[in-house]
């Protein structure tokens, strides 16, 4: 048998115990949030865009091949 834990020993925390207590907390707590993000370089982000862009390209590039393939492929076995 094993020891009770701390977690089992400890006071259950009602609902309004995580509510904050201050007017306008919610909106405080997003900024203090936005200040710990790193946002990327200008360079990082102009790069991954146009990375983002030629996959999106090359992606839709390639169903419309398949697609054709596929539309090409029936129209000869349905004729």
């Amino acid at each position: 048998m094993t020891s009770p834990t701390s977690e089992d020993t400890a006071p259950a925390r009602s609902d309004s115990d995580a509510v904050p207590t201050r007017k306008g907390g919610f909106l405080a707590e997003t900024v203090d949030e936005l200040k710990l993000v790193v946002w990327p370089s200008r360079q990082q982000l102009f790069s991954e865009s146009i990375a983002v862009i030629l996959m999106v390209s090359l992606s839709a590039a390639t169903i419309a091949a398949v697609s054709r393939f596929f539309e090409w492929a029936a129209s000869q076995v349905f004729r």
